[in-house]
């Protein structure tokens, strides 16, 4: 039997798995670190916590595998994407790490999308939008606010490929990571050099070379093996970002199958087998982990991140109870929520706590409770929360619905634990919704399959993605709960209704 390894960056913390070559999940570890909001929209970590978080990741799961590590054939990489790692001239780090979720660049973005010409103009270059999440607006921003550290900066890499680096001492970036820096040509899979260097006026010195995601990406040093356990020389792979990873993971690699994301972001993303525009830039195209494929992907900022802000700010009884019981506290909420109804007494919840990414590109935005009233109860809260996110998710999945058929949803993430909150998405998303085995293991596992591809183990990520089976399967009721149908019809009006007051709220400073 032979096993590989997959490292997980996410926000909240760094999963770090064991397979074997049935997917068996032979040893997990996840370990935590923290997030630094040093003002309103900003969110940073330190890269170090990322690194010192793997490294006890990897020596817990090789301490409770009882397996001989030279059967190990390779450690494949995900991460959260976008985030901006700034490395100076002796490799080391700048400046905390301006994540996904960071929404100071609104003034970069649209800078450089007039600079290319307008918003079709740049889709040319890249067939994506510059998103205030995207890596590529804040090297634009740490060149105009943090001109010192930008000139210390001679090349950046994204999470994951930091962490890899890390191991390897190879500094190189992924195709699908590329992809989220909207500097990448993805029908070319390239860097846009033009866009790079004459629209931006950026050094192309600073950028890394870049492999498709089952690519050889070194080998694992002498002093990493000594702080692991892992075997000196064991070969990495590139790996992908954590949405990207996400969908091959759920085995999501081929159309027509729309895998749903809830964990700390949300997302909705479908494989395809060829390149396709992205009219408007509704969507975001990037490249698969499979050399010659793509992936559509629409993400909603703050779908799980929505839900733990409720839980930590508004809970207290339920952590309390949770406490009491020793039951877990998102089991407590949902069964809290079950007392509640679909449409939860008129209560909708709009997730925007970050700002927000599909279909509403906008830093500005911020979350709200809708419909409150001197009959709202705690249940009608929790359980407007959970529909809020699935109604955000919804209107990503009615933008596929001109783009491809779908008949089916494979659900993973955080949200994908609670059979009620899958069956919210079923009555809301009217289709049926399927979990896939080792879909709790996130971006890790895909991660796992790619590094087992690139070793050779299997031919190609479809024939890897053959060892994940449907597990669970919630169906839509036949006609939509009338409640959902209201609740979604005010939800779809409560971001064009507010956009006015969101701007004035950013001018203010909020």
């Amino acid at each position: 039997m032979k096993y590989i390894i997959g490292l997980d960056i996410g926000t909240s913390g760094a999963k770090c798995i064991l397979i074997d070559t049935n997917g068996t999940v032979v040893a997990s570890a996840t370990k935590g670190y923290p997030l630094y909001t040093p003002r309103p929209g900003w969110a940073e970590q330190n890269p170090e916590d990322w690194w010192q978080a793997v490294v006890e990741g990897l020596k817990d799961i090789l301490s409770t595998a009882e397996i001989d590590v030279s059967d190990i054939v390779g450690v494949g990489f995900s991460g959260q994407m976008h985030g901006l790692v700034a490395l100076d001239e002796n490799d080391q780090v700048i400046r905390p790490s301006i994540l996904w979720c960071d929404q100071r660049t609104q003034k970069q973005c649209d800078w450089i999308t007039e600079q290319a010409g307008g918003r079709e103009a740049l889709l040319a270059y890249t067939n994506n939008p510059m998103l205030t999440g995207y890596t590529g607006g804040k090297i634009l921003w740490l060149r105009e606010v943090e001109p010192e550290n930008f000139a210390r900066m001679k090349s950046f890499l994204c999470p994951k490929d930091y962490i890899r680096f890390r191991m390897t001492g190879k500094k190189l970036m992924d195709v699908s990571d590329a992809s989220g820096t909207s500097l990448f040509d993805t029908r070319n899979r390239v860097w846009a050099t033009e866009l790079i260097t004459k629209v931006a006026g950026l050094d192309m010195s600073i950028f890394p070379d870049v492999v498709e995601s089952t690519a050889y990406a070194g080998a694992v040093t002498e002093e990493v093996a000594a702080l692991t356990g892992l075997p000196a020389g064991l070969a990495c792979y590139a790996g992908g970002g954590d949405a990207v990873v996400q969908a091959t993971g759920s085995g999501l690699v081929q159309p027509g199958i729309l895998g749903v994301v809830i964990g700390t972001s949300g997302n909705v993303s479908m494989g395809i087998n060829h390149y396709e525009d992205n009219p408007n830039g509704d969507l975001q195209m990037y490249c698969a982990n499979e050399p010659g494929a793509w992936i559509a992907i629409g993400g909603t900022l703050s779908a799980g991140g929505s839900y733990r802000w409720y839980r930590d700010t508004l809970c207290e009884n339920a952590q309390a109870e949770a406490r009491e019981t020793n039951v877990n506290i998102y089991d407590v909420m949902g069964k809290q929520a079950e007392a509640s109804v679909p449409g939860a007494h008129g209560v909708v919840f709009a997730p925007y706590l970050t700002g927000e990414r599909c279909p509403y590109p906008d830093a500005n935005a911020r979350g709200c409770f809708y419909g409150l009233s001197l009959t709202t109860t705690r249940a009608d809260m929790t359980r407007a929360v959970m529909e809020g996110i699935t109604f955000s998710l919804n209107q990503i999945i009615e933008i596929f619905r001109n783009f491809a058929d779908n008949t089916k949803i494979y659900a993973s993430g955080g949200g994908a634990a609670s059979k009620f909150w899958r069956q919210i998405q079923a009555d809301v998303f009217q289709l049926p919704v399927y979990t896939m085995s080792a879909a709790s293991e996130g971006g890790a596992y895909g991660a796992a399959l790619i590094a087992g591809t690139g070793a050779g183990l299997w031919k190609n990520l479809t024939e890897a993605t053959s060892v994940l089976k449907e597990e669970t399967l919630v169906e839509p009721s036949a006609v939509i709960p009338e409640g959902y149908a209201k609740s979604y019809s005010i939800y779809k009006q409560l971001y064009p209704s507010l956009k006015p007051v969101y701007d004035q709220g950013a001018e203010f400073g909020y």
